[in-house]
């Protein structure tokens, strides 16, 4: 096993509403959907974002599509109209997400991400 970070065995896209973040988390390879979901955890999640006021994080395990969906509440320092960061919108915050490291299979990382290629 070897510490990679997220982003080189999954990707995500990320929306918001209000002060309410969505990213969705998909492995590049299914295999790495069982691994990623003992990982990638509601805990380790807030805590991630806890330094932008996060309260809550619910993780929605969607086995059949081989991906993940995260909401996560209070993050978005109240959303984009009344946030005083340049960037209120959570589309960018996805990265800070796949940048949270992680314990994969050597194998499963060659097949993984796409700039190994």
């Amino acid at each position: 096993m070897i510490e990679v970070p997220l982003h080189e065995v999954a990707h995500g896209r990320a929306g918001d509403k209000g002060n309410r973040l969505n990213i969705s988390l998909i492995p590049y390879v299914r295999e790495a959907w069982y691994t990623l979901a003992e990982q990638v955890t509601e805990a380790r999640v807030l805590a991630l974002f806890a330094h932008r006021g996060a309260s809550a994080v619910r993780r929605y395990d969607l086995p059949r599509l081989g991906a993940f969906n995260f909401v996560i509440d209070d993050v978005l320092e109240g959303g984009v109209n009344t946030a005083l960061n340049l960037d209120g919108h959570g589309k960018t915050l996805s990265f800070r997400l796949l940048s949270l490291p992680v314990r994969v299979e050597q194998g499963m990382l060659a097949e993984a991400s796409p700039w190994r290629r």
